[in-house]
C-alpha cells in the first residue's frame, strides 16, 4: 500500500472521530491526533505540516476576535438586555419569537459572518428562552444552527468560505448580488418554511412575556458598540478585499480588554471562559488538509472539472453542487472549502460551476452536526449552556430541511 492511502485513511478515521466524538472526547482532540499520526508516521514533513498551520491564521485570528467579543457581551450582561426586549417585543407569542430569533440570526449572518451567529447568537437565544420559561427551547436554538449556513452566501463577509473559494478573484457587491441574492433568498426562505413546519408542534405553548429589563450597565454598552465597529470592520475590509482575521481580532480584544480596564477584572478568569480547543481542531484540519493536497489529488480533481465543465456546464454545476454539499457533511466544509478553494484557482470555470460549489460549501452542512466550523462552534456554545444535541437527530432534521433549500437555491442560480 502506498502512501497516499495512509494518508486518507488517517483523514477518514480523524473526521470520523470529530464527527462521532466516540467517549466523548473532544472534537480538538482528534483533530490533533490525526495531524500528529501524519507527521509520526512519515506521511507529512514537519515543514509541510506548519505550512498547512500557517495556511489557517486568517481564521484563528477571525475566530479569537469573534469568541472575545461574545464573552465580553456575556459577562456585561448584554445578551441578558437583548433577550429581555425579544421576550417583551414577542407579547407572550412562540410564533412571533421564532420569527425574530431567525430575523436577527439573518441580520448577524449577513454581516458578521455565520461563526459570529453561532458565538454570538446562540448564547443570547439560551438566555432569551431560559427568562421566558420556555419548555420546548430546541426550536429557537435549532435557529442559530441553521440561518447561520442558510444565509451565509448573501454577502462575501457572510461566511470566511467565501473568500477562500473566490481568493483575489472576488466579483464587486453588484455581481455578487446579481448572482446570489436570488439562490439567498431561496436559501433564506425555504429553510425558514422547513423548519416551521418541522417544529410547529414545540410553538404552541404561550410564553412568559412579564420580564421586567434592566438598565443596560456601561460594560454591556462597550460590548455593543465593540459588535458595531466589528461589523463596520468586515464590511469594509471585505469591500476592500482584505483578510478578515486581523481586523475581527483586533475588535474583538480591544473591546474585551476596555471591558475588563473599565470594570478592573480579572483578564485570566475572563479567559478560562471561551473554548480555544477550536483553535487547535482547526489547526489540525488544516494539516488534514496540506497532507491531501501533497497526494496530488487536487490537482487530479482539477483537471477532471475542468475537462467537465467546459464540455457539459449546467450538468457540471449540478453534480459540484451537488458533491461539495453532501462532501462537506464528510469531512467538514472547512476543509472541503480548502480542498474546493484549491481545485478552483487551479483552473478556469465557468462562473455557474464556481457559483454552485460555493452554494453548496455555504449550505450544504446544514445537513449535519459537524457539517460546518459554525455549527461546530455553535454545538459548543449549546453545550456551555447546559444543552446538547444528538447527532442523529440533527440528521434527520437537516435532510428534510437542508435538501429543499440546497435544491430550491441550486435553481435560482439559473435565473
Amino acid at each position: 500500500m502506498n502512501s497516499e492511502f495512509f494518508v486518507y485513511l488517517i483523514t477518514l478515521i480523524t473526521i470520523a472521530g470529530v464527527i462521532i466524538r466516540p467517549f466523548k472526547i473532544q472534537e480538538a482532540v482528534w483533530a490533533v491526533a490525526g495531524a500528529l499520526l501524519l507527521l509520526v508516521f512519515g506521511l507529512i514533513s514537519l515543514q509541510d505540516a506548519w505550512t498547512g498551520i500557517g495556511k489557517g491564521l486568517d481564521v484563528y485570528l477571525f475566530l479569537i476576535g469573534m469568541m472575545t467579543l461574545a464573552e465580553a457581551a456575556r459577562r456585561e450582561g448584554l445578551f441578558d438586555w437583548l433577550a429581555c426586549h425579544a421576550i417583551r417585543f414577542a407579547k407572550g407569542s412562540a410564533f412571533r419569537l421564532f420569527v425574530l430569533i431567525y430575523l436577527v440570526g439573518l441580520v448577524v449572518t449577513t454581516f458578521m459572518s455565520n461563526d459570529a451567529t453561532a458565538v454570538v447568537l446562540t448564547p443570547a437565544v439560551a438566555v432569551a428562552v431560559s427568562r421566558a420559561r420556555v419548555k420546548n427551547t430546541l426550536p429557537y436554538l435549532l435557529i442559530c444552527a441553521f440561518i447561520a449556513n442558510a444565509a451565509s452566501f448573501i454577502l462575501p463577509v457572510s461566511n470566511p468560505a467565501n473568500l477562500v473559494i473566490y481568493g483575489k478573484e472576488m466579483p464587486s457587491l453588484a455581481v455578487w448580488f446579481s448572482t446570489y441574492l436570488l439562490p439567498s433568498l431561496c436559501a433564506v426562505v425555504i429553510t425558514f418554511l422547513m423548519l416551521f413546519l418541522t417544529q410547529k408542534k414545540l410553538l404552541r405553548e404561550p410564553i412568559d412575556s412579564e420580564i421586567e429589563a434592566e438598565p443596560l450597565q456601561p460594560g454591556g454598552k462597550m460590548a455593543m458598540a465593540g459588535i458595531i465597529v466589528t461589523t463596520l470592520l468586515l464590511l469594509s475590509a471585505s469591500a476592500l478585499k482584505w483578510d478578515l482575521g486581523l481586523p475581527t481580532a483586533i475588535a474583538g480584544i480591544g473591546t474585551a480588554t476596555l471591558v475588563l480596564i473599565a470594570g478592573r477584572k480579572n483578564p485570566v478568569e475572563f479567559a478560562r471562559h471561551i473554548s480555544w480547543s477550536v483553535i487547535p481542531l482547526v489547526g489540525g484540519l488544516f494539516i488534514l488538509v496540506e497532507a491531501i493536497q501533497q497526494t496530488g489529488i487536487i490537482d487530479t480533481l482539477s483537471q477532471r472539472l475542468s475537462e467537465e465543465a467546459h464540455g457539459a456546464p449546467e450538468t457540471t454545476a449540478w453534480m459540484a453542487g451537488l458533491a461539495v454539499a453532501f462532501g462537506s457533511n464528510l469531512i467538514n466544509n472547512l476543509p472541503a472549502g480548502l480542498i474546493a478553494g484549491s481545485t478552483v484557482s487551479a483552473v478556469h470555470l465557468p462562473e455557474a460551476v464556481r457559483s454552485a460549489i460555493l452554494v453548496g460549501i455555504d449550505l450544504g452542512p446544514n445537513l449535519s452536526i459537524t457539517g460546518s466550523l459554525a455549527t461546530i462552534l455553535w454545538l459548543k456554545e449549546l453545550r456551555k449552556n447546559g444543552y446538547d444535541m444528538n447527532g442523529w437527530t440533527f440528521l434527520k432534521l437537516g435532510t428534510a430541511v437542508m435538501i429543499p433549500a440546497l435544491i430550491g437555491a441550486l435553481l435560482a442560480l439559473r435565473f
